[in-house]
């Protein structure tokens, strides 16, 4: 079945004409038209594109004029990512029908190494949610157990490579919106460094804090997309261009020497099976020739409250662009201006996306901006701080993902405090603009998938991809029941 199959191999069968582009694609086709129903991980299925451009792979490889090694293998794209000419809703109502005019930079990159377009994945709204519940479209559901979420705002995408209805996906991640799903749904999830992938395209939710990353099913095949789409981009300005040092080929999983901190606060309230289960595998790195230590990074206890405070306040700022005249949704029966701004935020925005907005515009507003937004900003320079200073001592930071398992569907979504809790041990990473990675540590009693994190310093990412192949080849990939 060539659904089951990772990037790596559909290469190989793609060169030695196995398979061809077509096969390929219209298998996962029809295998994501079968449990999109039921799992709801595509906003909009590219059923005859992805055909056509699989057609087209397959004639440049009989011409001998591949665009890359890769040409003609498919995956997913998360719906905050432009697509030109392809629906991006962003899982929202007010952007339910908008068709970019151009495409992002990450997307284009794949588009020129011959990568074919699946379809977009569903979303939290705006990339606001730790569920997908705030989807427009409806929530995306955890293929180990659809009463659960898959985590978010990726989760489409993560739910799009656990059930192998792709077999890999971009997202993006603002606080842990590719580590956390990757983890609740048992498969590699990669957020690279801030600056390493372009953000044009990537429609914005925080500016400071976003980042386009991979999932896949394995270590490799995260590694091979995130070194197709990264790189410098003239129309980002926070975007570096530095070498790819992490292609599968460079990957060793060798950890022999590595020097791996354990920060005792990313251990504090966390399940005893998920606490258990990462404190295995760091036994099993030992093993392997790395050396843990203990470490502290004792901002921790202030990331929510700084996270939630810059985030909101840049959502304020870029979201005031969906204002019914330029693009996206109108509400109709308006007569006067600032009636027309009014009903189409109303109704074309989720409570969440309301909330959020907000809260960002009172931390800005005059007289606050100190008090909240000024203090803020201090407050992420002691954590980027209390990073520089493990750094200077390890090589990476191995610690959970999240503090429990997928938790059920409508569980949370009613107490948006414990639902932003629930990030605690992600966003730091985000508010330090280093890389982190989300890997399977196994699962639970109830046969739901733990994650490990591992984060590492800037443009670290081979650091932390190969301590990641090291977990990977004592922890094996996880299967779910659909």
């Amino acid at each position: 079945m060539l659904t089951a199959k990772t990037l790596t191999e559909l290469t190989t069968l793609l060169d030695s004409g196995e398979a061809s582009s077509a096969q390929i694609t219209k298998e996962f086709l029809d295998r994501a038209a079968s449990l999109n129903p039921r799992l709801n991980a595509y906003i909009t299925l590219n059923g005859e594109g992805a055909l056509k451009e699989a057609a087209a792979s397959d004639a440049r490889r009989k011409k001998g004029a591949l665009l890359s090694r890769h040409d003609g293998l498919p995956l997913a794209i998360k719906d905050n990512i432009c697509t030109g000419g392809l629906r991006t809703t962003c899982g929202s109502g007010i952007l339910r029908d908008f068709v970019p005019p151009y495409d992002a930079t990450s997307y284009e990159k794949l588009k020129a190494a011959g990568f074919i377009t699946l379809g977009k994945t569903n979303m939290d709204e705006f990339a606001m949610g730790s569920t997908t519940e705030t989807s427009f479209f409806g929530p995306a559901k955890n293929p180990f157990d659809t009463t659960r979420v898959p985590g978010g705002s990726s989760g489409g995408s993560a739910v799009a490579v656990a059930a192998a209805m792709a077999p890999a996906a971009l997202g993006s991640d603002t606080g842990g919106s590719i580590r956390q799903p990757a983890a609740f749904c048992g498969v590699v999830g990669i957020k690279p460094t801030y600056g390493r992938v372009s953000r044009y395209g990537l429609v914005a939710f925080a500016s400071s804090l976003d980042q386009i990353g991979s999932f896949a099913r394995s270590v490799d095949d995260a590694a091979l997309v995130l070194g197709v789409i990264a790189g410098g981009d003239r129309r980002d300005a926070t975007s570096i261009d530095r070498p790819v040092d992490f292609r599968p080929s460079e990957l060793t999983g060798d950890v022999e020497g590595m020097r791996i901190g354990v920060p005792e606060e990313y251990f504090q309230g966390v399940a005893d099976e998920v606490k258990d289960a990462v404190l295995e595998k760091l036994k099993q790195l030992e093993a392997a020739g790395a050396r843990t230590e203990p470490i502290s990074l004792r901002r921790t206890e202030y990331a929510i409250p700084v996270y939630y405070l810059i985030a909101t306040a840049e959502a304020s700022s870029n979201l005031a662009r969906y204002d019914g005249i330029r693009y996206g949704y109108r509400a109709p029966d308006v007569k006067a201006l600032e009636d027309l701004y009014r009903k189409t935020r109303n109704e074309g925005f989720g409570k969440e996306v309301k909330r959020r907005i907000i809260l960002g515009t009172f931390s800005l507003s005059s007289g606050y901006y100190d008090a909240y937004y000024l203090k803020a900003l201090k407050g992420r320079t002691l954590i980027i701080r209390d990073f520089q200073e493990a750094f200077a001592k390890v090589d990476a930071i191995v610690t959970p993902v999240t503090t429990t398992t997928a938790f059920r569907i409508g569980e949370k979504i009613s107490n948006p405090l414990e639902m932003y809790v629930s990030d605690i041990l992600t966003i730091s990473a985000n508010l330090a603009g280093i890389p982190g990675i989300s890997v399977p540590a196994g699962t639970d009693r109830a046969g739901l998938p733990i994650g490990l994190q591992i984060m590492g310093n800037h443009f670290q990412e081979r650091k932390i991809l190969d301590c990641a192949k090291a977990v990977e080849r004592v922890s094996g990939p996880l299967t779910p029941a659909v």
